[in-house]
């Protein structure tokens, strides 16, 4: 989640359990500790590839996490005890509130798409359990409504009671983004089987900021995929396009071990154009469709057939600005609640996946 999010969720935390000891200075304590998982995007990486499937790796796992929440209460009650043993502070009290306030900001991320390692140094599919959009007003404006009440109002008991609901509705909400995320699939599915589309995986991705619209993307046995949209008040079957994965283009990068890693970050949910004289690789779980917010530039063709494996470059038009589209966003709020007009997918990934063809003699 987004860097405010974490941070009124962490304040909210250790304000909810340790507001009576250290009164309004919780707030801030909890809000520095909460965000300090992220500090990792500091490190410099030589691609970004690198940089995207390194993000959310050892500062996130919650073995590290839990030894910190124990060094940090060590440190704390040390101190404590040797300079103010009549404030008041325990032991487990204070390990529960820094745990809680470091493990909740990688379970946090994990609630969205990107892929959090949280077993690090065990290396599984990192988590993409896509519940909630990277920013979703729902979750975090009635938290910093809590924060902002508490920092005027004091660490009363009856402000120690509103931070405590305010978390269990925000901890609801990431149960409701289950529970629609879900229905999204079954329906999606059952659209599929009722044309007898066999498919061999399935997911549902949020749309920008809610959880009531998903994009569905769905492969089938013979490399293709179908991308389609699903909303929780929908009335009517999905609408939806099949496209290619090109896997054969995927080739060429069989012995790259960035290509690898980023086969195994994103659970090899991934799509392969040749564009000009370039092998563009695309990450199909963010953005929306046709416009995805992770490509890139991970082979160049010499005009002769001859492809060569390259330091992976971002390619242009990827990345944030790639959900900033006004008129974009404006039709997918308008489809949470309306599915006619349907939204244009085919005019989408014409405008955002279609470049210069490729270059003679670099076909794939």
């Amino acid at each position: 989640m987004d860097s405010l999010t974490q941070a009124v969720l962490g304040a909210a935390l250790q304000g909810a359990v340790l507001g009576k000891v250290q009164g309004r200075r919780s707030l801030l304590y909890g809000a520095m500790l909460a965000t300090l998982p992220d500090l990792d995007v500091a490190i410099r990486y030589a691609d970004p590839v690198s940089k995207m499937t390194f993000h959310r790796g050892f500062s996130h796992s919650l073995f590290v996490l839990t030894g910190l929440a124990l060094l940090l209460t060590w440190l704390t009650m040390l101190v404590v005890r040797r300079r103010r043993p009549d404030v008041g502070y325990s032991g487990p009290r204070v390990f529960l509130a820094y745990w809680l306030v470091l493990i909740t900001h990688p379970l946090l991320d994990a609630f969205t798409v990107y892929g959090t390692q949280l077993l690090w140094p065990f290396q599984p599919t990192p988590q993409s359990w896509a519940a909630v959009f990277i920013i979703d007003p729902v979750y975090t404006l009635p938290l910093l409504a809590g924060v902002i009440y508490a920092v005027v109002k004091g660490m009363s008991g009856r402000v120690r009671a509103v931070l405590t609901g305010l978390l269990l509705f925000s901890t609801a909400y990431l149960g409701f983004g289950l529970l629609s995320k879900n229905i999204a699939e079954q329906r999606f599915h059952s659209a599929l089987r009722a044309e007898q589309i066999e498919v061999t995986q399935l997911r549902a991705l949020p749309m920008p900021f809610n959880t009531l619209l998903w994009r569905v993307v769905a492969k089938t046995p013979d490399g293709h995929y179908y991308e389609g949209v699903s909303g929780l008040f929908d009335s009517e079957p999905p609408e939806w396009q099949i496209q290619p994965l090109n896997l054969d283009a995927a080739k060429v990068l069989q012995d790259s071990p960035l290509y690898e890693r980023l086969r195994w970050f994103t659970g090899d949910w991934l799509r392969y154009d040749v564009v000009g004289d370039a092998l563009v690789v695309s990450d199909l779980r963010m953005g929306i469709p046709g416009n995805y917010t992770f490509r890139f530039r991970m082979a160049g063709c010499d005009g002769e057939g001859n492809w060569q494996v390259q330091t992976p470059g971002s390619w242009p038009g990827a990345g944030v600005d790639s959900i900033r589209n006004p008129e974009a966003l404006k039709l997918i709020m308008h489809r949470i609640f309306e599915q006619q007009p349907p939204l244009p997918l085919a005019q989408w990934t014409h405008e955002y996946l279609d470049g210069p063809a490729p270059v003679p003699g670099c076909n794939l």
